[in-house]
């Protein structure tokens, strides 16, 4: 394998910069097309005939089944399959619902029920509630099997639209739709409540199957610590640590890095300071379990230290990861270096990325992409152009957007010359640009002007004058007023 492939596969996402992809156990519950997904113009007569009225724009839904009755089609289930898997990214889901249950008339029951449980998943991924009630309802009324893969994916996605007691509505009546209450479907109802913060009522579905969950004891252990570090109850989550370990289960990397990002985040706002020693304390045990803290373990704590602008705290967990043997990566430097940026350190902030690179990091285009924008955003364009030099001479590529920020940002401040070097630039190098040639137009482009700034000593709004004039009127005639009464008792005095 080539080293571009190499590092394509390995470069992290743009999602996990800050923290940690977190793998919330999904019981590998992932839609499977039952036939390949051959483009339509390459499929047999049939299909694409059945594709082309399903997909069509033209008509309501009675005027698509009216089209289909004209069809003189041997219709089967495969095919029934077939024509939803080709039209599910092109047909909206409601012409697409309409389709199946005219074949579910045609056919009656010669339709299969893995065919039927193809398409709950299909709109299931979809997130159309509605065709998944009539699916489901239809599927239980019939008498028909529902696959485990088809709840792992309903579970999901009914919880994530809101409806977890419909999720476990359906989980507790599993009987009733021919599947069985095993290690899977607990693994994939107590996922999916987990993955959004539901793990009290997770963990009343682990208590009442107990005797159900042998052999997969470490997924819902992982899947319930996701869930009370998500809500950051640091408590709940050491106590399912404790719980793993009397039991016998030793908590691996991604428990601590789950239990340590839960940790950060409630420190983060409840007391900054404490940021460091928590982490630490937290890194020294692991070591203790002979568990190497890796840098996305370090790179959670660098995030909120990063989100509370502690600069010097940035530094040196950077330095001590380095000194503990965990070499930094990419997203490491990024994180220290943009609160460098923020927290106008811009000097500091260029050596952290000039170090980056010697190191022979090599970070996705986006780790340029952001801290552009950070540079642009403090009014420091001619860092962000150095910035901008160092992912040229990279040759990442995907220079465009960083063109389209910088060429009407330098106009706007008043600098045509520089962007319209810039644009010649890219299109001498063939990059395609969203921003508009009038942004280079001064009679068009209105330069920023920043807005002179108040006078600094203020202005008394009393006296309309400024507040250094102004006490100074009120002192003069304090002085005044003084002066007279004094005046005032001597003649009095002398009078008497």
């Amino acid at each position: 394998m080539s080293s571009k492939k190499m590092h394509f596969l390995l470069k992290p996402k743009w999602r996990s910069f800050f923290l940690q992809t977190v793998n919330t156990q999904k019981s590998n519950y992932m839609l499977c097309a039952l036939c390949s997904t051959m483009p339509i113009n390459e499929a047999p007569d049939e299909l694409q005939e059945l594709c082309k009225v399903v997909s069509s724009s033209v008509g309501g839904l009675d005027d698509l089944e009216s089209s289909l009755n004209q069809f003189k089609v041997s219709l089967t289930s495969s095919l029934v399959s077939r024509v939803i898997d080709s039209c599910k990214n092109e047909a909206p889901t409601r012409r697409l619902l309409r389709f199946f249950l005219w074949s579910t008339r045609i056919l009656n029951a010669n339709l299969e029920d893995k065919d039927y449980n193809y398409a709950i998943r299909v709109f299931a991924e979809k997130k159309d509630h509605t065709a998944m009630n009539i699916l489901i309802s239809d599927l239980r009324k019939d008498g028909r099997v529902m696959e485990t893969q088809s709840f792992g994916v309903l579970a999901e996605t009914l919880v994530k639209l809101g409806r977890e007691d419909e999720a476990l509505g359906i989980f507790k009546n599993l009987d009733k739709f021919k599947c069985a209450q095993d290690s899977v479907t607990v693994s994939a109802i107590v996922s999916a409540l987990c993955a959004k913060g539901h793990a009290r009522r997770a963990e009343g579905v682990v208590y009442h199957h107990k005797e159900k969950i042998s052999g997969v004891e470490l997924c819902i252990y992982r899947s319930l610590l996701y869930g009370w570090s998500m809500q950051e109850n640091v408590k709940e989550a050491r106590k399912i640590i404790k719980e793993m370990k009397s039991a016998g289960i030793m908590p691996d990397l991604f428990c601590y890095n789950t239990f340590l990002r839960g940790l950060c985040e409630r420190t983060l706002k409840r007391n900054p300071s404490g940021l460091v020693p928590e982490a630490l304390n937290v890194m020294m045990e692991m070591r203790s379990y002979k568990i190497a803290p890796t840098s996305i373990s370090y790179n959670v704590l660098l995030s909120c230290l990063g989100r509370t602008r502690r600069v010097k705290e940035c530094c040196q967990v950077l330095e001590l990861m380095k000194k503990s043997g965990c070499a930094p990566d990419w997203v490491s430097y990024y994180l220290v270096a943009r609160v460098l940026y923020l927290s106008g350190r811009f000097g500091k902030g260029n050596k952290i990325v000039d170090e980056m690179i010697e190191q022979g990091l090599i970070p996705d285009r986006k780790f340029y992409y952001d801290l552009i924008g950070v540079l642009c955003g403090v009014e420091r364009v001619n860092f962000a152009l150095e910035l901008f030099e160092r992912m040229k001479r990279s040759s990442l590529g995907g220079y465009g957007p960083v063109y389209d920020v910088l060429i009407p940002k330098l106009c706007r401040g008043g600098n045509f010359e520089k962007g319209k070097e810039l644009w010649d630039e890219a299109m001498a190098m063939g990059v395609t640009l969203c921003c508009s040639s009038d942004v280079l137009d001064p009679s068009i482009t209105e330069v920023f002007k920043p807005t002179k700034k108040v006078d600094e000593v203020g202005f008394d709004h009393r006296t309309h004058l400024p507040q250094a004039q102004a006490t100074k009127t009120k002192t003069e005639v304090s002085k005044k007023k003084k002066s007279k009464k004094k005046r005032e008792n001597k003649r009095n005095s002398s009078s008497s």
